[in-house]
């Protein structure tokens, strides 16, 4: 298997997800829908909304600040921050500054976000691994925060039923072990086919929102059918395209988290790449789709409940808007001795 040193690794996990539910039924109060119609289309029985002053990058600085202290390592220490978001409320500053400082990173590092929807996490770890490898820095912060609830159409039963809030994040560092961490990624994307799923502004004026919800100037616009067939090729294309870069199989891989989207997505890459469906890591009944958020979301919940342990195979895989996707493999590593991570 292929890795050359230094290698890259997931030093520190951490999440946030907002306190309010909101259940198929709330929503059925809001549209016309119920909970079976949901559940069976979907697979979702609620999902987080984030309080109205729990903007992308507040999200996104509790999760950080649980990441660092997971890495048990100083805010001193983190050199980069990148943020992936669709839904912060202002492009400047951005929201990786706004969490520079929020969480009392060193000032002069570079902060900065991207924009690749649902893919998001999966972007981020490409860039910091190519930029830790580098050698210009030793330490990474990379953050999904995403509040959706803001960019929904209330009034669309077929969309507003599917998203919900929430932020991961992960501390990347490098260290001088071989074969572990980041083995292999990749990344596409496809604009030609970029309306079918995308944030855009309203045609109309938005209607009051539904209590406790917000309204925003742009909405959520998908065509169900074409991003569904979309998303299983490309995602199924993906893992297979990562495992042949990395010298594996699907059979060696310990556990799959894939983007947390829709459950019949999820039962189709699975047939896909011929794998039971219990070794997928499967949280979005309970949280439904965050975009970039799903992912570091998903794998935050699978180390804390043991599914991952050291040298297990973790395959990630995402399609978002734009279009975007990607795949990364991950032999999990974390480090015994601190004097094996590059200082």
């Amino acid at each position: 298997m292929r890795t050359p040193t230094p290698s890259v690794f997931i030093r520190g996990l951490g999440a946030y997800k907002p306190s309010r539910r909101l259940t198929n039924e709330d929503l059925s109060k809001i549209v016309e829908t119920n909970d079976e119609w949901i559940r069976t289309r979907s697979g979702i029985s609620e999902r987080r909304v984030a309080a109205p002053d729990e903007t992308p990058d507040v999200l996104g600085a509790k999760a950080a600040a649980a990441a660092i202290e997971n890495a048990r390592i100083s805010p001193q220490d983190i050199d980069l921050i990148i943020v992936a978001t669709i839904s912060n409320d202002t492009p400047v500053p951005s929201c990786a500054c706004r969490i520079q400082t929020a969480v009392g990173l060193r000032p002069g590092i570079p902060a900065f976000d991207i924009v690749a929807a649902c893919s998001g996490f999966i972007y981020l770890l490409q860039i910091a691994n190519h930029m830790l490898r580098a050698g210009d820095y030793r330490n990474a912060l990379i953050i999904a925060a995403e509040r959706l609830t803001g960019v929904t159409d209330w009034t669309d039963r077929s969309t507003c039923v599917l998203f919900g809030d929430g932020a991961g994040a992960a501390v990347v560092s490098r260290c001088d072990v071989p074969y572990v961490g980041i083995l292999g990624n990749v990344l596409g994307a496809d604009g030609a086919k970029g309306d079918l799923l995308s944030v855009k502004p309203r045609d109309v004026p938005a209607p009051p929102p539904p209590p406790g919800l917000t309204v925003g100037a742009n909405i959520v616009r998908m065509t169900g059918k074409e991003v569904f067939k979309n998303a299983v090729r490309v995602m199924s294309q993906a893992c297979r395209g990562v495992l042949e870069k990395c010298g594996a199989t699907a059979g060696d891989v310990s556990l799959i988290i894939p983007h947390q989207a829709n459950m019949r997505i999820i039962d189709a890459i699975a047939g896909e790449l011929e794998q039971p469906l219990e070794k997928f890591k499967i949280n979005l009944d309970r949280f439904g789709n965050t975009s970039a958020a799903s992912i570091p979301l998903a794998l935050e919940e699978a180390w804390t409940e043991g599914r991952i342990r050291p040298g297990d195979l973790v395959l990630l895989v995402a399609f978002g808007g734009g279009f975007t996707w990607g795949a990364t493999l991950i032999r999990w590593w974390q480090p015994e001795d601190a004097a094996n991570v590059a200082q």
